[in-house]
């Protein structure tokens, strides 16, 4: 397959499926006619964010998750890569151009892809919506796909989001409209803060938090929650469409999926 045109970028970015057109980009937003409770009016593609049975985010209720000895701890690999920031206009995000690093999950393989950041938090923990969210968004050599989420509080500023803070600044002042992305070459960026040892984390199957909504995606949103300061999270939002300052989707149903816990110290 040839290398994408620069207006595909930003859906392959989105879908991460190398088939995906540039046609296939349908505008949402999180407000108005545009919104969530609309996403799957939008484009046919998107039917699975209203009739999907396994979509994120959720409210994770502790009281009601399920210890598994069987899960195993999430093995991060992740290594200095080459990387460029973009506005996607509903969010802010990293791609990587070269080889950053894998996730290994359960004895299987992913790679890092790209990351993104929710502001406030796409996933809730009873009831609680934090004020940012990073998902790292693996691919298997299958297609699959397995997200790792950082949730965030308010309080001091975050290290590795300091990284790219001066850049952000940079990105408010590009234009980006429709399927064009604004982007900022970041050169390498060293991904070692983001693979610190993780001692619990939940997990279960879920879909993508943004349209297409596509299903069976292996999440697992890790228990430590980190903290980022409230200039960092105007700085992600400020480069944002207004309708997409606040980014998160509202929390799906179970619909009778288990989310499970995976605990070191009990296990």
């Amino acid at each position: 397959m040839a290398p994408p045109k620069p207006t595909c970028v930003l859906a392959i970015a989105l879908l991460l499926v190398a088939s995906v057109n540039c046609t296939d980009f349908v505008r949402f937003t999180y407000q108005g006619s545009e919104g969530p409770q609309n996403w799957a009016k939008l484009s046919p593609g998107y039917s699975a964010c209203s009739n999907g049975k396994s979509q994120s985010p959720i409210d994770i209720k502790v009281d009601g998750v399920v210890q598994d000895d069987t899960l195993t701890p999430l093995t991060r690999n992740y290594k200095s890569a080459n990387a460029t920031l973009v506005n996607h206009g509903f969010s802010i995000g990293v791609q990587f151009e070269s080889e950053s690093g894998t996730l290994d999950v359960d004895g299987k393989k992913y790679e890092l892809k790209q990351f993104h950041f929710h502001t406030p938090s796409d996933h809730r923990v009873d009831g609680k919506q934090f004020a940012a969210e990073l998902h790292l968004v693996h691919m298997a050599q299958d297609g699959t796909l397995a997200v790792v989420a950082i949730l965030f509080k308010e309080g001091d500023s975050d290290s590795f989001v300091g990284k790219i803070q001066s850049k952000l600044g940079e990105l408010a002042k590009e234009t980006c409209s429709g399927d064009q992305v604004a982007h900022i070459p970041l050169g390498k960026l060293d991904n070692k803060l983001l693979r610190k040892n993780t001692r619990k984390y939940y997990r279960y199957v879920g879909s993508l938090t943004t349209p297409p909504c596509t299903e069976n995606v292996s999440w697992s949103i890790l228990g430590k929650v980190r903290e980022i300061s409230k200039e960092q999270v105007a700085a992600l939002k400020a480069p944002l469409w207004g309708e997409c300052k606040d980014n998160s989707r509202p929390v799906q149903s179970l619909n009778g999926r288990k989310v499970e816990l995976y605990n070191e110290l009990n296990q």
